[in-house]
């Protein structure tokens, strides 16, 4: 079942896409629909929308939620979306980048649910920079490319366990919402896409003294997947000594590979190194 009002609202404004920015509108309902539930969006809700295009999922944002602020960086799409949008009055509208803005300032101390459906080429650093804003959000309904969703729910020793994983199951709970076809948007992409769900844990998986030293083993554990962990830990500049040593204190194997090791494991490999730098 196709939205008309999508394709309507393009004609409408003579409308034209942009492929640097990756735009793809979503025209299915029920695809929509299957957000909204996902999200489990309530009047109780404070809505963060990264990239409502012409706002089909806006509206029904605006219809289901206390009040919905849509971050849009096109600037052609500002118009739009103030007229078509213009009867509700729970609904903000910022122009802007949000990969640059301040999003923890835009929630204004409300404990929000994030909803996007993002160029893929920005997917990563808008949920690198939500996770690691230090911002009290509920949730972060989005919708990826289908190998990114994978990435995100992968399990240790798979070939999409990676660091994406690890941040993301560091910080959340994850849950696949439902698989997107191609013919749900305009215009078709060539991928298929996934709606995926991440709700925030009351605090971070593991125990860590110091999170930018962990985050860097990991990056560095990941750049050389197909190398030894102790490898990818010299990579830092790291001592074989404190390599080894480290890696005995968490009963780790010395010719163990990065990406067997749960996020716990990494958690304890980095404090049991930053105890020795």
């Amino acid at each position: 079942m196709e939205n008309k009002s999508t394709r309507s609202i393009v004609e409408k404004y003579g409308f034209r896409f942009t492929k640097s920015l990756g735009q793809n509108f979503l025209t299915d309902l029920r695809v929509v629909d299957d957000i909204i539930a996902g999200a489990e969006i309530t009047k109780d809700d404070s809505v963060i929308e990264i990239g409502p295009g012409v706002g089909t999922l806006t509206r029904k944002l605006l219809e289901h939620a206390g009040k919905v602020t849509a971050i849009e960086l096109d600037e052609e799409l500002i118009p739009i979306l103030t007229e078509e949008l213009k009867e509700f009055d729970n609904f903000t509208l910022i122009h802007g980048d949000a990969v640059k803005l301040n999003l923890k300032e835009i929630a204004g101390g409300d404990r929000v649910k994030f909803v996007a459906n993002l160029p893929y080429y920005v997917t990563t650093p808008i949920i690198a920079g939500i996770l690691s804003s230090g911002m009290d959000f509920d949730s972060l309904t989005i919708m990826v490319q289908k190998e990114v969703a994978e990435r995100m729910a992968a399990v240790p020793g798979t070939k999409d366990y990676g660091s994406l994983t690890i941040l993301v199951r560091y910080y959340c709970d994850t849950k696949v919402v439902r698989n997107v076809p191609p013919s749900a948007f305009i215009p078709r992409p060539k991928i298929d896409s996934t709606v995926i769900r991440l709700d925030k844990l009351d605090k971070p998986r593991a125990e860590v003294e110091d999170e930018k030293l962990f985050f860097n083993i990991v990056r560095h554990s990941f750049n050389m997947r197909r190398k030894t962990l102790v490898n990818g830990l010299k990579s830092m500049g790291l001592s074989r000594d404190t390599i080894d040593e480290a890696m005995a204190e968490c009963g780790i194997g010395s010719n163990v590979r990065g990406e067997t090791l749960s996020v716990e494991e990494f958690a304890r490999l980095s404090n049991a190194i930053g105890k020795r730098r």
